[in-house]
């Protein structure tokens, strides 16, 4: 029953822990996994941050059914942000694989736009965060760079009574 929440995936700790620094500068948000949500964790939401690691171009199966297994309107007058962790584009030496990127994408965009579909109004454009590899680590000062992201975000949506 937080008004602010950060649902996340992860499948080798990279995502949860942007999750988890999302939710440091958010102050007082849930950070919960995906599996682990539960209907009143949705109660009084106003902003909502989503994230998945990239996985063959897309999120994690279980982050899109919880963003689809919503009510229609569950997010009405929420506001939502969408993440991802992924290998940036530069650092991929495959030019297949940048191409295959270039026309697939990353996690980030369809997590927003299936949370705009679930009636959120999207706070700021999704973002990425980078990783050295399939297994991460993170990249340097990523975890910094996805708390300014959510200070942003914060400092957009200063309007709204916490």
């Amino acid at each position: 029953m937080a008004e602010k929440l950060v649902v996340y995936d992860s499948v080798f700790g990279n995502t949860e822990k942007i999750a988890e620094a999302i939710g440091e500068t958010l102050g007082d948000a849930l950070v919960i996994n995906v599996s682990k949500v539960t209907k009143e964790d949705l109660e009084n939401l106003k902003i909502l941050f989503v994230g998945s690691p990239t996985r063959a171009f897309r999120p994690m199966p279980a982050t899109m059914n919880f963003i689809k297994g919503l009510e229609p309107n569950a997010l009405s007058g929420v506001k939502g942000a969408a993440f991802d962790t992924r290998i940036p584009l530069e650092q991929t030496e495959s030019g297949f694989l940048k191409f295959l990127i270039k026309l697939f994408g990353y996690a980030d965009t369809k997590i927003a736009k299936a949370l705009a579909k679930a009636g959120a109004d999207l706070a700021l454009p999704s973002e990425g965060f980078g990783v050295s590899g399939t297994e991460g680590p993170l990249l340097e000062g990523e975890l910094e760079r996805a708390q300014d992201w959510a200070r942003g975000i914060l400092n957009t949506l200063a309007y709204i009574q916490w």
